[in-house]
């Protein structure tokens, strides 16, 4: 069904990196490390870089800008081509990257990916979307940049510019380029025709587009610039146009919204999912970014995202779990996150949550719980219409009365409904290779822990002493059968009447007979003979008991060495 588009990048911007400094190895007067880097959970996705310290502190310089405070170790001029303190710096640069790579902001900032994996980053994307729109308004020429917002956003090949229209030339607009990404469905025909449409659309909880258009690699949008910015500028209490990381990594003034703002953008944008899930177009990017405030209304940002195969900005988290496994699955859950940013002014330390703070309402935390607690990471995730049922979203009244304008040609509807399920099918995959991956780790990490090698070696010794024990069992039982077989009476059989034939012996008991005890009285002899008696001289023993005690027989040595002599 799909056909790749030339320009399509293949390549998941939002597969987490991982890293181990493997080895170090001296220079003349410095020192380079060696550090294996892993894509995903491929171990044949991994190659190597060399990095001196000097590399680690101008990325560190760079990453200032976060706020963040970074645990990189110090420099030290003299002694450092010691070995001990060789190994104690790549101790710290080894936490240094564990830092970066785990941190949601930072792994997936253009520095970082730049440092770790060059190959693959190494591109001026700005140049190239500035090559891109100029191309653009040679056919429109209409338009003019007024200037590039520098990463005002986390991904990487989408590039945002301030533009002005010669007609309106104090008016502003944001204009976005971007790449076609690996989750692209449609084919280039479709695509065109979904990008035209895309300026018609209308609905009351949806920022409008006021142009939108595909090339054969990469599409265009244009939308007006909101001087008040997104939801998260809000929280955050930030400046638009500042670099994403300035604004959200560690901002100095955070505001949860009241009570009152959350059930009413909580229900607005519950409103606005529902209706793009019933039209069958996916969604999968809401964050508090990707929400424009228009006065006191929520309205969706970057429709166009799914429509060009780009991941999600949470897509490294729900891959987690393979119960977030529908489009509307991934809308719920971006959805707790946004509702917990709202509601705390900061995204949680980490998913799932085992605990949530004091809000103002309990019926908050009740709909945190069955999105972002272990236990719904376990479960399904509730729909979208069990959402708006919940207490802290259906006694919300909404205002704005404006009629959602989507008018969808019937092939469209069929062709965006195809490329949804096979982004569904694409991860469902993932997540079961994720799968695979964690519980082959997870009995790696258990046969090579302690506990479980003492346990080893506690169940070998025991095997061992069992095993010679029965060496031992099986030798006494054959030396015993042996003299069993070479002694007078023969091979052990079943006793028998004196009337009946005996039987022919079938072979050696594995069971070793008990021993003989002499008889203490003529009134213990029948019994205790009977019971010691061995092989065929049973039967005859027997015979010869009875007819001794009705005294017509006289006490004879009989050849059977177990019958005593009788006094």
């Amino acid at each position: 069904m799909e056909k790749k588009s030339p320009g399509k990048v293949l390549l998941d911007d939002t597969v987490p990196l991982s890293c181990m400094i493997e080895a170090s190895q001296n220079l003349q007067s410095h020192t380079e490390y060696i550090i294996r880097v892993q894509r995903g959970v491929s171990a044949e996705n991994t190659w190597q870089v060399i990095r001196r310290y000097s590399d680690f502190d101008v990325l560190n310089a760079s990453l200032q800008i976060s706020g963040l405070i970074l645990p990189l170790p110090p420099k030290k001029l003299i002694g450092n081509m010691d070995p001990e303190f060789i190994a104690e710096r790549q101790e710290g640069l080894q936490n240094y990257l564990n830092f970066i790579t785990t941190q949601h902001m930072l792994s997936n900032c253009e520095l970082v990916k730049k440092f770790l994996d060059p190959t693959n980053y190494s591109s001026n994307y700005t140049e190239i979307a500035l090559q891109q729109v100029s191309m653009f308004f040679r056919s429109e020429p209409n338009w003019e940049v007024v200037e590039p917002l520098k990463e005002i956003g986390w991904r990487l090949r989408k590039r945002h510019f301030l533009i002005k229209s010669k007609d309106r030339p104090k008016e502003r607009q944001v204009l976005s380029w971007a790449d076609f990404g690996p989750d692209m469905f449609l084919s280039d025909k479709d695509l065109q025709s979904t990008m035209k449409l895309l300026p018609s659309w209308s609905h009351p909880y949806i920022y409008p587009v006021t142009f939108a258009t595909a090339s054969d690699s990469s599409a265009l949008v244009i939308r007006m610039y909101n001087e008040k910015g997104t939801l998260r500028d809000y929280i955050c209490k930030a400046k638009p146009k500042d670099p994403f990381m300035k604004k959200y990594c560690n901002p100095k003034k955070i505001q949860g919204l009241d009570l009152q703002q959350i059930k009413t953008f909580g229900r607005q944008i519950l409103e606005v999912l529902k209706f793009l899930h019933e039209k069958k177009i996916p969604y999968g990017h809401l964050h508090p970014s990707n929400v424009m405030l228009d006065g006191d209304t929520c309205k969706l940002l970057d429709l166009e995202n799914s429509l060009l195969g780009l991941p999600s900005y949470y897509r490294a988290y729900y891959t987690q779990s393979r119960k977030i496994n529908t489009t509307e699955a991934i809308d719920v859950y971006s959805f707790g996150h946004l509702l917990y940013e709202i509601t705390y002014g900061r995204p949680p330390d980490s998913v799932p949550v085992d605990s949530f703070p004091s809000v103002p309402s309990t019926d908050i935390v009740s709909v945190l719980q069955s999105i972002l607690s272990a236990e719904a990471w376990k479960t399904n995730m509730p729909t979208i219409a069990q959402l708006l049922e919940t207490p802290l979203f259906n006694d919300v009244v909404l205002l704005n009365t404006e009629k959602p304008q989507f008018k969808i040609p019937t092939k469209l509807k069929e062709a965006l409904k195809t490329a949804k399920e096979c982004m569904e099918n694409k991860l469902n995959q993932e997540q079961r290779a994720l799968h695979r991956y964690k519980r082959l780790t997870r009995a790696q990490s258990h046969h090579g822990s302690e506990e479980e090698k003492k346990r080893r070696k506690t169940l070998a010794r025991k095997k061992s002493k069992q095993s010679v024990t029965e060496n031992e069992v099986d030798i006494s039982a054959k030396s015993s059968n042996s003299n069993n077989v070479n002694s007078g009476s023969g091979a052990s059989s079943p006793l028998t009447s004196p009337s009946s034939p005996t039987p022919p012996s079938t072979g050696v008991s594995l069971v070793p007979p008990p021993p003989v005890a002499p008889p203490k009285s003529e009134t213990d002899l029948p019994s205790q003979s009977i019971s010691t008696a061995n092989g065929a001289g049973r039967a005859a023993l027997l015979s010869s008991i009875q007819s001794f005690k009705k005294g017509h027989l006289k006490p004879t040595d009989t050849n059977d060495r177990s019958v005593p002599t009788i006094k």
